[in-house]
């Protein structure tokens, strides 16, 4: 059974930035993926044992599984796909990724139904779903990591990011501070004719102490 509509970036392409939301939403839907592949084996474990609800809890873990592989490989409702060449090598290279966890999810469907089927085939595919819950984990724990990983480096870039843009407001709050100091000496010289000129410099001045104080506190939160 298809789980997804995989949506690939083109190779070389720029990812467009993404931000902490999105990264935080790929952990977690990586973490459910990993959870529900556990639950999906003790369950179906204890179904065949006949514990009472263990087969409907199997099947629910079972479609949160296929609903978070789907909404990982899919760029919609605000997720970007596939969206670096990491995740394209774990998924369609080497590793094979994609195949191996929908593999996964449809012995885990087929498991169930014939645990509820009471078919004589259940053991041999409970046996096989046991025999590769290893090594799907083992997946799933690297495509974890690599949204980990690429989540620190978007964090990394949009603190540099930051700080380039915080460089470029002190640059201009400087220049700003001069024109201030330059209009408060004209003004004292204009005398009288000058007052209001002074008070436009009083308020500028004003201005950049508070850009200071805004600059401050965006370099420490940037970290």
């Amino acid at each position: 059974m298809d789980m997804s509509t995989p949506v690939l970036a083109p190779a070389g392409a720029v990812n467009k930035a993404l931000t902490g939301e999105v990264f935080s939403a790929l952990i977690n839907l990586s973490g459910r993926r990993r959870f529900t592949s556990q639950r999906i084996v003790l369950y179906a474990l204890l179904a065949s044992q006949g514990q009472e609800d263990a087969s409907a809890t199997a099947q629910e873990a079972l479609a949160l599984f296929r609903g978070a592989h789907k909404s990982l490989l899919s760029e919609a409702d605000g997720l970007p796909g596939v969206f670096c060449p990491e995740l394209r090598d774990a998924y369609f290279g080497k590793m094979d990724g994609d195949r191996r966890i929908v593999a996964f999810a449809d012995l885990g469907e087929r498991t169930l139904s014939a645990i509820a089927r009471g078919s004589s085939q259940a053991a041999e595919l409970l046996a096989e779903l046991v025999r590769i819950t290893t090594p799907t984990l083992g997946i799933l724990n690297t495509i974890t990591g690599i949204y980990e990983e690429q989540a620190k480096q978007n964090a990394r870039l949009v603190r540099k990011q930051l700080r380039g843009v915080i460089t470029d407001i002190e640059t201009i709050n400087r220049q700003a501070r001069m024109v201030a100091f330059n209009a408060r000496i004209v003004a004292a010289r204009a005398g009288a004719a000058g007052v209001e000129f002074s008070v436009v410099a009083g308020v500028l001045s004003n201005i950049t102490g508070e850009i200071d104080e805004m600059v401050a506190a965006a370099l420490t939160a940037a970290g």
